[in-house]
């Protein structure tokens, strides 16, 4: 039996990147689906896995986002059934709001390109976070921020500015605000003159994440092949 992955992307500029290929490298079949585009799934019925990708929202921005109601429906059966799932920057924050967490825009430090994730002791445990020892830079690209986590939750990971950089409802499902998606190179994309907006300089960011890539990397695809053992652990059980 063949696992599966649903990916939502919720937007078409920021898809799963290298970890789609990461996961199909594990024999695990990806199956996208981006709210903008297609009707989300009513269920996860067939799905060993879900993976929530981020965009430029808030988790209840229904007028820009209409899929969004589906979206968190979905995190809500994902967290009763305890479905191995990785929800990655707005995906983060939609698991927390979902989980009854707080989720505010334009709060709290702006973080953009490579920034030192650390784990918390409780992290260090997680079969997930335990990859990245004592800590691993990983691409941030933020304003918004979850200020409060589910009351269940766990904290996973912290960095220098914002505390809640990642976390657990139950055993299998987890939320990270940096983009383990995300490499050196993708950051070529983004907006100089919005950067430069903000004091930043693009160049610069560039440098720093190409300078950290191989730690980045390597941390990063640590944690998706955890991710993967959890969802193939799942079929096999």
């Amino acid at each position: 039996m063949s696992a599966r992955v649903l990916v939502v992307v919720n937007s078409v500029s920021s898809g799963p990147r290298r970890l789609e290929t990461w996961l199909r490298e594990r024999d695990i079949s990806v199956e996208q689906v981006v709210g903008a585009e297609a009707p989300l799934p009513a269920a996860l019925d067939g799905f060993d896995g879900l993976v929530l990708l981020g965009g430029g929202l808030m988790p209840d921005d229904d007028d820009q986002a209409p899929w969004l109601p589906a979206e968190r429906a979905l995190a809500a059966a994902a967290i009763a059934a305890d479905l191995p799932t990785l929800g990655i920057c707005l995906g983060g924050q939609l698991i927390a709001h979902v989980g009854g967490g707080e989720v505010r825009a334009k709060t709290g430090p702006v973080e953009r390109g490579a920034t030192p994730i650390r784990p918390t002791d409780a992290g260090r445990q997680d079969a997930l976070f335990g990859v990245l020892g004592d800590g691993a830079p990983m691409i941030e690209n933020h304003q918004d921020m979850i200020t409060r986590l589910p009351p269940d939750a766990v904290l996973l990971a912290s960095s220098d500015a914002v505390a809640n950089q990642a976390f657990r409802l139950g055993e299998h499902v987890r939320g990270v605000q940096f983009h383990p998606e995300a490499s050196a190179a993708d950051l070529r994309q983004w907006d100089d003159a919005a950067l430069r907006g903000e004091g930043r300089a693009l160049p610069e960011l560039i440098a720093e994440a190409e300078r950290a890539d191989a730690r980045n990397t390597a941390a990063s695809r640590g944690l998706v092949d955890a991710f993967a053992d959890e969802v193939l652990e799942r079929v096999h059980a």
